[in-house]
């Protein structure tokens, strides 16, 4: 086992830093993770020293891949709370970057995945890098984009999120920066001399941030959602995922077809989840995301797929899953929307400052 410390909390000049280090697992969250997280955060909110937190990911390849998958599967096969408790903790951790009350810069030069990408975009300030992959791949192990994605993913420019949260396309630099996922844009071989910038600047004035954010900006590079823009917004509307594949297998261009082969390989049953939950979370608070997330992340436990998932992606890696049930139609629409139903009092989502001992 390893003794490094799984992230590297510090202050440096007038910058609260955390380094997620996991490397060989591409900085994956672990529920400690998630505490340690919150414990700087919280640290830090009320410290007059620390102006900004700038978060980045240890190794070559990712800012974070993901939560602990492997163990979230383990623990639904034990029927213990583990899974309850990393959701419950890692939401909470969440909800505080939303609300944090400094600038919090995460730097997602690398892949950027589900629980990544909830300690990335629900903050002030994402920087992309040469090596961003950005992504939301739940459908693809028989779960749904949480973290949050039922609440940012509605609130981009028209469909791209919900083509996002179906299909988990993976999204480079210039079309993070263009669907406004990332807000600026630096060269990956300029992220030292960004975080010793950073480091070393005065930054009591709010705009020295900004000033240094674009002075080590640059050209991304074009953006493909300028060319398939409009076919997303046409073949992911509505509200019945049935729909949106006929519409996609009928449309005949390559690009369409391309997106059919995606959504056929994922779990029905959590295309569906994933769309309700989208549709669902464009008209809710942040908080009640979180609560959505929780109690539809407790469901995919008491289902098939996420377990059928993990075993296709992680445990055999034979990338072959076999979903139950198999097609959209024999997804009982009952049971989705039972996927919402609030949790009994012991498992309901609270948030830091309330229930802390639950």
């Amino acid at each position: 086992m390893s003794t490094e410390p799984e992230i590297i909390a510090r202050k440096t000049g007038q910058v609260g830093r955390i380094t997620l280090n996991r490397p060989k697992a591409l900085n994956a969250l672990t529920h400690n993770m998630c505490l340690l997280m919150i414990e700087a955060l919280e640290a830090w909110r009320d410290d007059d020293a620390v102006k900004a937190v700038v978060v980045d990911g240890a190794g070559e390849k990712g800012f974070c891949a993901g939560g602990d998958i492997l163990k979230l599967h383990n623990s639904g096969k034990a029927g213990d709370d583990q899974a309850w408790l990393f959701w419950r903790d890692e939401y909470r951790l969440n909800t505080l970057i939303f609300h944090y009350p400094k600038p919090y810069v995460a730097l997602i030069d690398g892949i950027t995945m589900g629980g990544g990408v909830g300690v990335s975009v629900h903050g002030s300030h994402r920087v992309a890098g040469d090596k961003t992959m950005f992504a939301m791949p739940e459908t693809g192990i028989g779960f749904h984009p949480d973290v949050g994605g039922a609440y940012f993913l509605p609130r981009l420019a028209g469909e791209i999120g919900t083509w996002m949260g179906l299909t988990g396309a993976r999204l480079r630099a210039a079309d993070a920066v263009a669907a406004g996922l990332a807000t600026h844009y630096c060269p990956s071989g300029d992220y030292d001399k960004l975080v010793e910038a950073l480091e070393s600047a005065d930054l009591s004035d709010e705009d020295t941030l900004e000033v240094l954010l674009e002075e080590f900006s640059g050209d991304p590079g074009d953006s493909e959602l300028a060319h398939t823009r409009g076919l997303i917004d046409a073949a992911f509307t509505g509200n019945r995922v049935e729909e949106i594949v006929s519409r996609i297998e009928g449309a005949g261009d390559a690009w369409s077809a391309k997106q059919a082969k995606v959504l056929a390989s994922k779990s029905p049953t959590a295309l569906k989840l994933t769309l309700a939950a989208l549709r669902k979370g464009a008209d809710l608070s942040f908080e009640d995301v979180m609560r959505q997330d929780l109690r539809a992340s407790v469901w995919c436990l008491s289902g098939k797929d996420f377990y059928e998932g993990v075993r296709a992606v992680i445990i055999d890696k034979d990338n072959s899953p076999a979903w139950d049930p198999s097609t959209l139609a024999s997804v009982n629409d009952n049971d989705i929307t039972g996927a919402f139903d609030r949790l009994d009092d012991t498992h309901e989502m609270t948030f830091l400052g309330e229930n802390e001992d639950a």
